[in-house]
This record gives C-alpha cells, structure tokens and sequence, in this order.
C-alpha cells in the first residue's frame, strides 16, 4: 500500500490548508501553471504568520516579514479537478529571519505535487529596513514546531 502522503505532510507541518485547483490555474497543456504553485507556498506561508502572530505584530507595531528568496521542486504535476493540501513550517530561526519548508501535496493522487523553500527576512515597515524576528513571534514558533527537531 502506497504511504498516504496527506497524512505525512499533517504529521510533518504545524500548519496545513487544503485549496481547490481552480480551472483557471491550467495552463496550456492542461496541468497547473508553474507560477501558481508560489501562489500555494503564499497561501500556506500566510497561515503560517497567522498562527505565529506575525500578521499581528505588523498590525500592532509594523514589523512583518518580506520574501528574501523561494525555491520550488516540482514533482508531480497537477490538473483540475483537484484540492492540494499545503504545509508550511519553519526549519531555521535566525536573529532576523526565518527559513521555511512548504509541500503541496494533491488529495486525488495522494501524491506530493512540488516541494519549497523561502527565506523570510524580519522588516520594519515604519523604517524601511530589516530588523530583529519579534520575541512573541519566535515563542510562537518555538510552540508551533515542539517536537519536529
């Protein structure tokens, strides 16, 4: 029996959200386009700074993330009709960034569709610069990622 990839990807990912593959998405050879996928690392990573309290830290004092770099390995391609699952989680905690781990993983193959990384660099919106990771947030995600070490 083939491992069931959804479940991995709950076990290895604090934070997973499931997003229908709209028809839209395909491009001309009928699979998703490769620019959608940073779209679900996006979507996954966004969660991710929900749950860590970096959409409130911005909100409260200006200090939120910006996207440094990204990666994607492709793996499987996807088509519609579909719903991908897609974790995020952080891998590194620096003093002002972090490096996170996305995997996208399609529920009608039960297969993990592409692989990520991203560099998110700690910003100071007031002052235009980067700046320290907040201590509230690095709790949050010392919380979030107990256990995965």
């Amino acid at each position: 029996m083939a491992p069931d990839a959804q479940a991995e990807l709950r076990a290895d990912f604090p934070v997973a959200i499931e997003i229908p593959v709209q028809w839209g998405e395909l491009d001309a050879y009928g699979h998703v386009n490769n620019a959608v996928y940073f779209r679900y690392f996006e979507s996954g990573r966004i969660a991710y700074f929900r749950r860590c309290g970096l959409l409130e830290s911005y909100r409260r004092d200006q200090v939120g993330a910006i996207l440094h770099s990204t990666s994607c390995r492709f793996r499987v391609a996807l088509q519609y009709p579909d719903t991908v699952v897609v974790g995020a989680r952080v891998s590194e905690v620096q003093e002002d960034r972090i490096t996170m781990l996305y995997r996208v993983v399609s529920r009608e193959r039960n297969a993990v569709a592409a692989e990520g990384q991203g560099i998110v660099v700690a910003f100071d919106y007031q002052t235009r610069t980067k700046t320290r990771l907040p201590d509230q947030v690095r709790e949050e995600i010392a919380k979030l990622e107990k256990g995965r070490e």
